[in-house]
């Protein structure tokens, strides 16, 4: 309780404005729910209700994102979580936090070149030949400068934002206690899994301002890259193979170079790519490139990452992708990585050939190990899965729009009021984002057509003897160590039962809540228990002569009915509020 209250007298500053952007766009009502309010009054800041008015003509995914842009920068990226879980929000909510963009003026240059100087050990004019000042770009977290080394290679020099981990830790806090009010006091909220969402956006976001992780990132796809070819994959004819094929010496899919010697927690430094941004498209009809090839390339590249290596780039927007000579494909930005154990990736391959060859108990079977153990109308969702998957039987492979499919699926389990792990929501909005740059790039490109050979090749690899083998040795051993294990448990489970120290921990849903609902009412049965022995007493009091009197009356009698009145309106007010929160 101390440690709670010195980390909310902390941040108090915060909690003031966001309780006050909150009420300006219309939410006014979970402030008060969420004790906000009464927190902030108790501390004399004054919190101005009438300003939703302005904005009360905005619909609830509008105002969301607005109140999102103005709590900062957190807020801001929160958002664009958010704006991946199509299994949650529906389309509309999710179109408005794709609106929400993560660019914000740099900073200072006197601030930025003073912790390079602590981060890099000189100043950056001496660590490098060239360095400008002026950011390419600059987003909430980090800004990113051009820079040369002595050897003439040019490097992008990526820096965290000066004191924003303070700024961030704190919002990351008061997320969590309002994640935890949010799911605890409203029931239209709880459907939205409000402290899963904060607990993946806190691991997410804490992981992005270490840059070294994203450093080892990019060298881990690197590495699955490093033998990549696009030889047994079918091309044009003529002048378009010809333009396809880049020098043999030359990747297909080009990953930044990190430089480990300049790269820390708040600094890193890689390679500068030179191409062609994917949000020029025209700019790539100019360099002859061939688009049919690069759509191709770039489904088969992300597919191999998500079913082959079981990890990849989670945000391939065109801002990170580039277009370089020879049809060539690079990927720069890997703070936000999707990872898949191999059960996940069994599960994604049946899935996805499940709607390819429209196998409607395949795909029914992956969705429902997905959603968990959770209540559920089992045979409804079976039976909409079903209906769905059948509803393409017969159309040609070239046909089916596997983005579009996925997203129908999800919202069949948002009806349901299920939810996709994290893990698997960010993979389907990773894959959406796929198929929609392919159809930019080629209106034909036929994303069901790239994707089955690999997956028929991925489920092949899963039955080799190899592969059983191991699976089967994996499970051998897994039994024996828990055979082994097995006599050292019940010692030690006997032995806390002798102690009387065996416990059994019953998680039961909302108990918390009821228990707190208990201990008030007690509280206020025992308050209302004195006040009573106050006014009997105070009663006796009064018909004793003797002892001190004020105003004629009994001083000590007047005193306890003083004391009876103010309990009784302490009493009032407690059940008054309980009920305004109801």
């Amino acid at each position: 309780m101390l440690w709670q209250a010195l980390t909310t007298v902390r941040d108090l500053g915060r909690l003031h404005g966001i309780a006050s952007i909150l009420i300006r766009y219309g939410f006014g009502d979970m402030v008060r729910r969420m004790g906000l309010a009464d927190a902030l009054e108790r501390a004399g800041r004054a919190l101005h209700w009438r300003e939703a008015e302005e904005l009360a003509h905005l619909d609830p995914p509008a105002r969301v994102r607005r109140a999102l842009e103005e709590l900062g920068p957190t807020f801001v990226k929160l958002g664009q979580l958010l704006a991946t879980r199509i299994d949650l929000f529906e389309p509309e909510w999710i179109a408005e936090f794709g609106k929400l963009q993560d660019s914000t003026p740099p900073a200072p240059w006197v601030d930025i070149r003073q912790q390079l100087c602590a981060d890099l050990g000189a100043p950056p004019e001496e660590v490098f030949a060239a360095f400008d000042p002026e950011p390419l770009a600059a987003a909430s977290v980090a800004q990113v400068h051009r820079a040369r080394l002595e050897d003439g290679s040019e490097v992008v020099v990526k820096v965290r934002r000066p004191g924003i981990r303070p700024i961030i830790e704190a919002d990351l806090r008061w997320l969590a206690r309002l994640a935890q009010l949010a799911e605890g006091e409203s029931s239209e909220l709880r459907a939205f899994r409000p402290q899963d969402l904060v607990r993946q956006f806190t691991q997410s976001l804490r992981r992005e301002l270490d840059f070294t992780g994203e450093c080892r990132n990019a060298e881990r796809i690197a590495e699955n890259f490093a033998n990549y070819t696009d030889k047994d994959e079918p091309t044009g004819t003529g002048a378009v193979q010809a333009a396809a094929e880049p020098p043999a010496a030359l990747p297909i899919v080009v990953i930044p170079r990190v430089y480990w010697q300049w790269t820390g927690e708040r600094v890193c430094v890689q390679e500068f790519i030179t191409g062609i941004s994917a949000r020029k498209l025209a700019a790539v009809d100019q360099a002859g490139l061939d688009r049919k090839v690069l759509a191709r390339r770039g489904a088969r590249a992300v597919l191999k990452m998500i079913v082959e290596d079981g990890f990849f780039h989670a945000d391939p927007h065109p801002g990170n992708v580039f277009y370089l000579p020879g049809n060539r494909i690079a990927l720069i930005d890997f703070g936000m990585v999707g990872r898949l154990t191999e059960e996940r990736r069994d599960q994604l391959t049946g899935l996805l050939l499940g709607l390819v060859e429209q196998e409607p108990r395949r795909v029914a079977d992956v969705m429902l190990d997905w959603t968990g153990d959770g209540t559920l109308d089992e045979d409804g969702l079976l039976l909409e899965i079903q209906t769905f998957v059948q509803q393409y039987h017969g159309v040609a492979l070239k046909q089916l729009r596997l983005g579009a499919m996925l997203s129908e699926l999800v919202a069949i389990l948002r009806q349901h009021q299920l939810a996709l792990p994290p893990d698997m929501s960010l993979l389907v909005k990773a894959f959406i984002s796929l198929e929609g740059m392919g159809r930019e790039l080629d209106p034909d490109f036929d994303m069901a057509g790239e994707a089955k050979p690999l997956l028929e090749q991925a489920l092949r690899a899963r039955y080799t003897p190899t592969a059983l083998f191991q699976r089967g040795w994996r499970g051998v051993s897994e039994s024996l160590s828990l055979v082994a294990a097995l006599p050292q448990d019940i010692s030690r489970l006997l032995r806390a039962a002798r102690r009387g120290r065996l416990e059994i921990h019953i998680d039961v849903t909302h108990l918390k809540r009821v228990g707190n609902q208990l201990d008030n009412a007690a509280s206020r049965l025992t308050v209302g228990i004195v006040i009573a022995a106050l006014i009997i007493g105070s009663s006796i009091a009064m018909t004793v002569s003797g002892g001190p009197t004020w105003l004629g009356l009994p001083f000590f009698g007047l005193l306890g009915f003083v004391g009876a009145v103010i309990g009784s309106l302490w009493l009032l007010l407690s059940i008054w509020r309980s009920r305004g929160k109801e």
